[in-house]
C-alpha cells in the first residue's frame, strides 16, 4: 500500500483545524505545528469581551453544528474556543498537532534552484512543482519547552538535525 504524502499545516486555529481534517478524509498523513500549548488560534487570547462579528450559524463547520445550549447569534470567544476544542476532539485532531513548536522556515531542498524558477506551479502534469518529486521539504521548527531548533524532513518525518540554541544575557 503505498504511504500518502505527508502535509505541514501551521497553526491549530479554526483554519490548521478544518484543514487537517480535511486532509485526513482524503488520506494524506498531516502534521499541525502550533506554537502555543492549546488549539484555538486567536481565539485562546482574545479579550472576554470579543464576540463573533457574524452570526453563529454562519461561523460553523459544515458537519458539526454549534451546541443547543449556545443559543446567542454572535457567541464570546470563551464559546467559539469550547467548540473549536470540541471539534478538534470529535474528529480526533489533536493527535496530529505537535504543541510548542513555532515554525521558523519552510525550505524545498534537493532541486537547484534554477530548474526551481523554470517550474510552472503545478508543472502541467497535475504536480506540484514539477511533478518529478525529487526534493523535500525541511520544516524548521523551534520548541518552547527548551529552545531547541529541529529541522524536519516532512516526506520522512524525521530529525534531519538538531541544533540546542540557548540565548545568554550579557549583562
Amino acid at each position: 500500500m503505498e504511504k500518502k504524502t505527508r502535509v505541514c499545516i501551521i497553526g491549530a486555529g479554526i483554519s490548521g483545524l478544518a484543514a487537517c481534517k480535511y486532509l485526513l478524509e482524503r488520506g494524506f498523513r498531516p502534521v499541525v505545528f502550533e506554537a502555543d500549548r492549546s488549539i484555538g488560534g486567536l481565539w485562546k487570547s482574545t479579550p472576554a469581551s470579543t464576540r463573533l462579528q457574524s452570526a453563529r450559524w454562519d461561523y460553523q463547520f459544515s458537519d458539526f453544528p454549534w451546541p443547543e445550549k449556545v443559543t446567542e447569534v454572535c457567541p464570546d470567544s470563551k464559546q467559539v474556543l469550547e467548540y473549536l476544542e470540541s471539534y478538534a476532539e470529535r474528529f480526533d485532531l489533536i493527535r496530529h498537532v505537535r504543541f510548542g513548536e513555532k515554525v521558523e522556515g519552510i525550505e524545498y531542498v534537493g532541486v537547484a534552484e534554477e530548474e526551481m524558477e523554470a517550474w510552472d506551479l503545478w508543472g502541467g502534469t497535475g504536480d506540484a512543482f514539477g511533478g518529478e518529486r525529487r526534493g523535500v521539504w525541511h520544516v524548521t521548527v523551534r520548541r518552547e519547552e527548551d529552545g531547541a531548533v529541529e529541522v524536519i524532513n516532512m516526506n520522512q518525518m524525521e530529525k534531519s538535525f538538531v541544533t540546542i540554541s540557548k540565548t545568554v544575557d550579557l549583562l
